[in-house]
């Protein structure tokens, strides 16, 4: 029987106790190739927020947390090194930032005992908690931000899409993929046309995408890049006069570096997200305090505030506070993977939890449970404003299509579970 302590019981306990080992985060990172723009902020404000937190509050539950970098340079095979690697060090929980690597993981850390946190990418089905059982991709997942995307396009046409034509530039791997099927369903409900361009690795070259976009006249492009792909396609765009105010693309293809080099012609871009934008909160005075202005930042300080960096901050935070979660429930600071998972499954993120963090309004508060792994996958949309050089965060964190994902996620974790002879859990 678990014991479940308050946090004051908790501090009891950590307060009395000998000297304990570090919890480890392993960071699979990737600074270098053509996806570095985007890996290098995001890995500076993972392992920022994680020295922040030791810094501030002495470690998580007085214990501290040591982050293991090990870069994968976004390939696969790296990156299953990566884990193997590291996942001796009493590695906690694996976020691999790579859907690629991610599908090699889901057996591994199944048969491992380790939780795999795929924060907006991944596979998505996997936020069917009965099926997968150490995978998780709260708070919002790829279906919900085609959806996202579709909801923003309605209500953009007052709710009617019917006879529009939409094309998809994506990147051509499993990530690029992941949002066909749920926008072909979405098609077929509101009446539009999909068209699919798909742009090969790594994305420098695409005259004849932007070529058959300027011929075919969509009205709206919807974008799944990331690394160099989504700043050619914007600068593609700009030079055959789209108009980007209808050019949004999905969080990965939403960050600063995607639209600074195309100056003031990306004014107008768009694109989806699960947290918000900017320095504005007061979790980041906190992270100049006792990180950037203290020599201890992974990177040169200067990316605090950024969409990438904060998106790391973000996915550390959540990491954070499901090891909380996991010590409370077990009644130690000591945990093990296995516990993690638990505390991952048990996670609660409120506003009042967020307003503590200093990060009010920063991300939607949300639930996850032994059948939901995903979180309640509400998206909101920002928007780039070339004049400030700023994203604006233009809408709420809205709910998603569930009726249409539901159904997928339902199907396709189904089929996983029936080819992996996997029985379903939380019964």
């Amino acid at each position: 029987m678990k014991l479940k302590l308050t946090s004051v019981a908790l501090s009891a306990l950590i307060a009395a106790s000998p000297a304990m080992a570090d919890l480890v985060f392993p960071d699979l990172s990737y600074r270098t190739g053509p996806y570095a723009a985007g890996g290098i902020p995001f890995s500076d404000g993972y392992n920022d927020y994680f020295t922040l937190v030791n810094e501030r509050d002495g470690g998580i539950g007085g214990v501290k947390a040591r982050v293991i970098e090990c870069e994968t340079g976004y390939n696969t095979e790296k990156g299953v090194e990566c884990y193997e690697s590291t996942k001796g060090e009493g590695a906690l929980i694996y976020q691999p930032l790579s859907t690629g690597i991610t599908y090699q993981l889901i057996p591994k850390v199944t048969a491992d005992g380790i939780p795999l946190h795929t924060m907006g990418y991944g596979r998505t089905s996997a936020a069917n908690g009965r099926v997968f059982s150490n995978v998780f991709n709260y708070p919002a997942n790829y279906w919900d931000g085609a959806s996202g995307v579709i909801n923003h396009l309605l209500e953009e046409n007052a709710g009617d899409l019917n006879g529009k034509k939409i094309a998809l530039v994506y990147h051509n791997s499993a990530y690029g993929k992941e949002p066909i099927r749920t926008l072909e369903e979405l098609g077929k409900k509101h009446g539009f046309e999909l068209s699919l361009l798909p742009v090969d690795h790594p994305g420098q070259e695409q005259k004849s995408q932007w070529l058959q976009i300027r011929r075919d006249r969509p009205d709206y492009v919807v974008m799944w890049g990331w690394g160099v792909m989504n700043q050619v396609a914007i600068q593609e765009a700009a030079n055959i006069r789209f108009p980007m105010e209808n050019f949004i693309g999905v969080w990965w293809s939403g960050s600063d570096h995607d639209v600074i080099p195309a100056g003031a012609k990306a004014d107008g871009y768009k694109a989806v997200t699960f947290h918000n934008v900017g320095d504005d909160f007061p979790v980041f005075d906190d992270m100049r305090k006792y990180v950037v202005d203290k020599g201890l930042a992974a990177g040169a300080g200067d990316q605090v505030g950024k969409v990438a960096y904060n998106r790391g901050m973000y996915a550390a935070m959540l990491a954070v506070e499901a090891a909380k979660t996991a010590q409370e429930i077990h009644g130690t600071a000591e945990i093990d993977a296995s516990m993690m998972r638990d505390g991952m499954e048990a996670l609660s993120i409120t506003a009042e939890k967020m307003d503590a963090l200093g990060m009010a309004n920063f991300g939607p508060a949300f639930n996850v449970s032994c059948e939901n792994h995903g979180g309640p996958g509400l998206v909101g949309v920002t928007q780039w404003d070339a004049d400030t050089q700023t994203w604006s965060l233009i809408s709420g964190f809205n709910p998603t299509d569930r009726e249409v994902i539901g159904t997928l996620v339902a199907e396709d974790s189904a089929s996983y579970a029936a080819e992996n002879n996997i029985e379903e859990r939380c019964n």
